[in-house]
């Protein structure tokens, strides 16, 4: 945590008199001056958290009033100063705070993180921003003006790891990047996110999830084989702000031996090029690609979705030749299918998946989807709901394992899903207890964090 740290010198102290600082959207005329306006924390909620307008578990207080704030995390005692807005940045510093480290997300004055602005959909605020924003502490700065730039480095004197997914090259024009710091912050960790790395060719290439999604080969194995389709979330965003997110846990568990900081690199087209591993393989050598196939596997088959008669669909899986055979004998009521000489193997299969398919669907006709599943359970093949949101939002497993809680923001309470892992509140049971604190408004923390920092 941050300690309080006195002003050692007036040159620095008079700069920040004349900076404007934002906090709550409103700007303070110096950063000593009365702070009066400053917008108190609303109080904490105490009504049940009713996910997706259904009553999801019985606590009414957050995770972190409960078990969580007796617990100690992994992270306690790690302060991150985070340079971040859309996705990747924050979805790797949120998890982070989930771990008990002090995150402090430094945000543009007055309009902060344009992930803000992405929609309304959560009582007027951005789903994006309310998913990767909580438990962090809001600092507003214009990192243009020399003043506002003085005050995020002398935080950085306490800091043990640096985030950033500026522009390539522009952390190092404000002396922010790792070889600008090392010398004098040995210890810090600098973990760069960019669309395709600090270096190379598309080094300066604008880069956005649908763009590197398009670049790394995605498109390209989603949709069918007459119109591709993007995944539809965010996915390269996310595979990058996991991959920073475990690169920092590694380099902290790695400056425990060597008592030094480390440089993290961290590219989106990379991070999904890995996830993409698979179809490279598959096409080894030149080898032809999978045909895209929609919502069925490219290369498993029967693997996907299917119709029943009642206007629904299940999704089901095959992974073997004792799964097709039990396959054939109690959901199809066909047993001699499983030795038919077109589907007597995978390959076959997926090669003959549109007479297959067709036979599937005939047999599925006699069933509602209720029965369906009935039948796929009994013969122990693997199935799903093709689930809704709303359906997730009231799934009996996340329910009945009590993975939903509340975080704050400035609208009230809201429902929040506990991190995979994470023991739900009251368990009495050895394990991690998640931080699931308060959804900052732009600069909301300026004061507190300012007072630390002696000026």
């Amino acid at each position: 945590m941050l300690n309080p740290v006195r002003s050692r010198g007036i040159a620095l102290a008079s700069a920040l008199r004349g900076s404007r600082v934002v906090s709550n959207g409103r700007p303070l005329r110096n950063v000593q001056g009365d702070r009066s306006h400053l917008l108190s924390s609303p109080a904490r909620g105490s009504r049940p958290c009713t996910a997706g307008g259904q009553r999801c578990f019985t606590s009414t207080t957050p995770a972190s009033a409960k078990s969580g704030a007796k617990a100690t995390r992994p992270l306690d005692g790690i302060t991150v100063v985070s340079i971040e807005q859309a996705i990747a940045a924050p979805f790797c510093t949120r998890q982070l705070a989930d771990l008990g480290a002090r995150v402090i997300k430094v945000e543009r004055p007055g309009v902060g993180d344009f992930a803000r602005d992405y929609d309304t959909r959560v009582d007027g605020l951005a789903s994006h921003f309310v998913w990767t924003n909580r438990s962090k502490e809001s600092l507003a700065l214009d990192l243009k003006k020399p003043g506002d730039l003085d005050v995020l480095k002398k935080l950085l004197q306490k800091t043990d790891v640096l985030v950033q997914n500026l522009a390539p090259g522009a952390s190092a024009r404000l002396g922010l990047s790792y070889e600008s710091l090392k010398d004098t912050h040995p210890g810090l960790i600098v973990c760069d996110i960019s669309g395709y790395g600090q270096d190379g060719p598309y080094a300066k290439k604008k880069a956005y999830d649908l763009l590197v999604q398009s670049e790394g080969g995605m498109l390209s194995v989603t949709g069918t084989k007459d119109e591709p389709a993007k995944v539809g979330i965010s996915i390269a965003d996310i595979s990058a702000g996991m991959y920073a997110y475990s690169n920092i846990l590694a380099a902290l568990m790695q400056r425990q031996k060597t008592g030094k900081g480390s440089k993290i690199d961290i590219s989106l087209l990379e991070s999904l090029v890995e996830w993409m591993s698979f179809p490279l393989y598959y096409t080894y050598k030149g080898a032809p690609a999978p045909t895209p196939t929609g919502a069925s596997h490219a290369a498993i088959y029967p693997y996907g979705p299917f119709e029943t008669g009642d206007g629904g669909s299940v999704m089901l899986g095959i992974q073997n030749e004792r799964e097709f055979a039990k396959f054939c004998d109690i959901v199809l009521g066909n047993p001699g299918l499983a030795t038919d000489a077109r589907f007597m193997n995978n390959s076959l299969r997926v090669q003959n998946r549109d007479e297959l398919r067709s036979i599937i669907c005939k047999a599925l006709e006699k069933y509602s989807v209720s029965e369906a599943v009935a039948k796929l359970d009994e013969a122990q093949i693997a199935n799903a709901a093709v689930n809704t949101m709303q359906g997730v939002w009231e799934h009996p497993q996340l329910q009945a394992r009590r993975r939903w809680t509340e975080v704050e923001t400035s609208k009230g309470m809201i429902p929040a899903l506990l991190p995979p892992g994470c023991v739900p509140e009251g368990e009495d049971v050895e394990g991690l207890h998640a931080r699931m604190d308060k959804v900052p408004e732009v600069g909301e923390h300026n004061e507190k964090i300012l007072k630390e920092l002696g000026l």
